[in-house]
């Protein structure tokens, strides 16, 4: 109407009236987000919604838990200390039975090697997990404490002074307000871990490692994969109020967990991304789900993030250039309706076509199926 009213030229208003159209945006936005989703649901993730594919595409920081997510979360017992006057066997059978109903890797680690081991491990006559700091039994009318130093040391249990050596972390095991020794427990780290934190990096996005575990293990850890920042000894409440201090300061941040001590800071982070085997509590606080726990398949859907916004920030760019374009040529009269219309209808054909490259050919999809059938063919139970 406005160019109407200037030039009082029906043919030219007509003409910027086609031409000013958004369709390729209205029409590309869409299909990219859809494009990206569908493609990173073939790669193994799961992206529960378009606003948590735009957050993946624009992250600052990353941070992942270590038990079960930068390593298999099935540790085993690589050292045992006995306090003086207490077997090994005495001590195992104690931290098992405590243990027994227990979910947590360290805890179950504990049980196996008692079960191998052929030793008693008898049901507790009461059961109490203190989340992220250990568990608390009865036994025989007598208290077992079964956890970090922080934990037993909380309950006036005297404790030696640190024997620790790196390569695992150390629960600490205490009967009837007595020390009876400490246990070192080991992971195996994901092969696809470090490959991952690197490809991260080199993507300029920060790595920061989050563990329950002392300062010495968690160096360990970010020693061998790579990782320059981590955080060690924290409780579940503590990684949640880290990451939402980041988001505060108005960072981009993901948190990459699998058990039910991550859930508080995957429902803080702007992009919570669980790992497939991990709890059913990870899982639903999650907004991204990893289906075969490959840390790999999460840098490749980064990177269909940030495709699939370079691609929405294309449509967009263009869309403003050839409109802005077009109505300066309508409005001066060079540009008649039917060529406004062919310019529009191609201007939008293109952009539609460029978001379409978020879509994977059916060969590519074939290779990845057959990829995948002869990797869960080598693995023995066919799944990581």
């Amino acid at each position: 109407m406005l160019t109407f009213l200037i030039t009082h030229n029906l043919r030219s208003t007509i003409s910027v009236i086609i031409v000013a159209g958004a369709c390729g945006i209205a029409a590309g936005t869409p299909l990219a987000i859809l494009g990206a989703i569908g493609r990173a649901a073939r790669n193994g993730s799961i992206i529960k919604g378009g606003i948590y594919l735009e957050a993946l595409g624009q992250l600052h920081t990353v941070f992942f838990d270590k038990t079960g997510t930068l390593t298999y979360g099935l540790p085993s017992v690589t050292e045992i200390y006995p306090a003086a006057g207490i077997s090994k066997d005495q001590l195992i059978e104690a931290a098992a039975s405590a243990e027994r109903n227990s979910e947590h890797p360290l805890g179950r680690a504990v049980v196996r090697y008692a079960e191998q081991r052929k030793l008693q491990v008898s049901e507790p006559e009461s059961f109490e997990y203190r989340i992220g700091r250990g568990v608390l039994a009865t036994m025989d009318g007598e208290s077992v404490v079964v956890g970090k130093r922080g934990l037993l040391e909380g309950l006036e249990i005297v404790l030696p002074e640190k024997h620790y050596k790196v390569g695992g972390p150390e629960v600490f095991v205490a009967r009837g307000g007595t020390y009876l020794g400490s246990i070192l427990i080991a992971d195996e780290i994901r092969p696809s871990a470090r490959p991952a934190v690197k490809a991260l990096e080199k993507m300029k996005i920060r790595v920061v490692l989050l563990t329950g575990d002392s300062a010495e293990v968690a160096e360990d850890m970010a020693n061998q994969l790579g990782i320059i920042k981590f955080r060690s000894d924290l409780l579940p409440e503590d990684k949640g109020a880290l990451i939402a201090w980041q988001v505060k300061k108005n960072r981009t941040v993901a948190m990459v967990g699998d058990g039910i001590n991550d859930a508080p800071a995957l429902s803080q982070a702007n992009v919570g991304v669980a790992m497939g085997s991990g709890t059913d509590v990870a899982r639903e606080s999650a907004d991204v789900v990893l289906i075969g726990n490959d840390l790999n398949k999460f840098v490749e859907t980064v990177r269909i993030a940030r495709n699939c916004r370079r691609i929405i920030l294309q449509n967009f760019w263009g869309t403003i250039i050839v409109d802005t374009v077009g109505i300066g040529l309508a409005a001066v009269g060079i540009l008649n309706p039917l060529l406004a219309t062919f310019i529009h209808v191609s201007s939008e054909l293109i952009f539609i076509l460029n978001s379409t490259r978020l879509l994977p050919s059916r060969e590519k999809v074939k290779a990845k199926n057959k990829a995948r059938r002869v990797e869960l063919v080598k693995s023995p139970m066919g799944w990581d």
